[in-house]
């Protein structure tokens, strides 16, 4: 009976050695082992339930291990909204405290392209964070809100500055329109404000036609020509006559401006109404505010499309020289349309 008991006694310990001795395997390895086949990006969502991450988690970051990871988020009854990166080098606990404590990794917020719209920049900035398009549009168009930025209504064009922006993928649209003044405040050193100054032009102006330089070319190297012929139609008084000022009045529908289009009656129609108009046409670049603030020096007043068709112009000094070239470019485009359409 003794002996027995002895031996009841020895496995019983055995038993709990055992059981203590997995759980103390357990704990080291959801502690320090690393569990991930393979790095992995998530992006939780508000009010995701725990399950649904852990299953996440487990299939998106190749878990070697699953129930690990179960055991790691066990005690875990939430999880913050939001962008992480799982590292193959994580182990399981140190996944799921990221998760529930809200250690985000930051994403990059690409502003790009062409930006003449408020949705055109709502969802650029929606696609790439978590706000939606609507509260995008809303604080585009939130007069006191962007009042404490600096800027009116109108002027909401001059305030985005295309870029890389490493942001958090939950920031919230005031967050984001507060990292584009911080972009604009950032571009205007004291050099660029004197050569703005030089150039007769405040700083929503050089905006304002660096706009209209986006609107007539892609092409970087022609910028400082393009604005140069502007600043010249400026100072000698003439009108600008800027054909995207003319689409912006129709909201960029025309594929083409006609005669008919430049007949608008709009502050924005500048082959109606001298000066520059009283706002930016669309979010201008770098390359174009650079653009007006170092224009080429030349006298040159007018440009039309190379029948090269390679995106750059021909410029020219007086309107008869203009008018060679633009006939130039109309027969090229004749040709070019009837080789297409055969």
């Amino acid at each position: 009976m003794k002996r027995t008991l002895l031996i009841i006694s020895a496995l019983v310990l055995l038993a709990a050695a055992a059981f203590f001795g997995v759980k103390a395997w357990q704990l080291y390895y959801d502690r320090k082992v690393p569990n991930f086949g393979t790095t992995a990006e998530l992006y939780i969502y508000p009010d995701t339930p725990v399950d649904s991450v852990v299953a996440r988690v487990i299939r998106v970051c190749e878990a070697r291990r699953p129930a690990s990871v179960r055991r790691a988020f066990a005690e875990v009854t939430s999880v913050k909204p939001g962008h992480y990166t799982v590292d193959p080098s994580n182990p399981s606990i140190y996944v799921s405290r990221m998760l529930s404590l809200g250690w985000q990794t930051p994403v990059r917020l690409v502003l790009s392209g062409a930006m003449r719209s408020d949705g055109a920049i709502a969802r650029k900035i929606a696609s790439q964070m978590m706000v939606d398009s609507l509260s995008v549009v809303s604080a585009l168009q939130d007069s006191a809100l962007l009042a404490e930025l600096g800027f009116r209504r109108e002027d909401v064009f001059a305030l985005i500055i295309p870029d890389t922006y490493e942001m958090y993928w939950t920031d919230d649209v005031r967050t984001i329109l507060e990292r584009q003044k911080k972009a604009y405040d950032a571009f205007w050193t004291e050099e660029n404000r004197r050569k703005a100054a030089a150039q007769g032009l405040s700083q929503m102006e050089v905006s304002v036609l660096a706009s209209i330089v986006k609107g007539e070319t892609n092409y970087e190297p022609e910028m400082p020509t393009i604005a140069g012929v502007y600043l010249n139609r400026l100072r000698s008084g003439m009108l600008l006559q800027a054909d995207p000022t003319v689409a912006f009045c129709f909201d960029y529908e025309p594929n083409r401006i006609l005669r008919k289009h430049t007949q608008v009656d709009s502050p924005f129609n500048t082959y109606r109404y001298a000066g520059l108009p009283p706002a930016p046409i669309q979010v201008p670049t770098k390359a174009c505010l650079n653009a007006v603030l170092n224009p080429a020096i030349h006298q040159y007043l007018y440009f039309c499309a190379s029948p090269d068709f390679n995106g750059s112009h021909r410029f020219a000094r007086s309107y008869s020289e203009h008018l060679a070239n633009a006939r130039e470019f109309q027969r090229a485009l004749t040709v070019r349309l009837k080789n297409q359409n055969k």
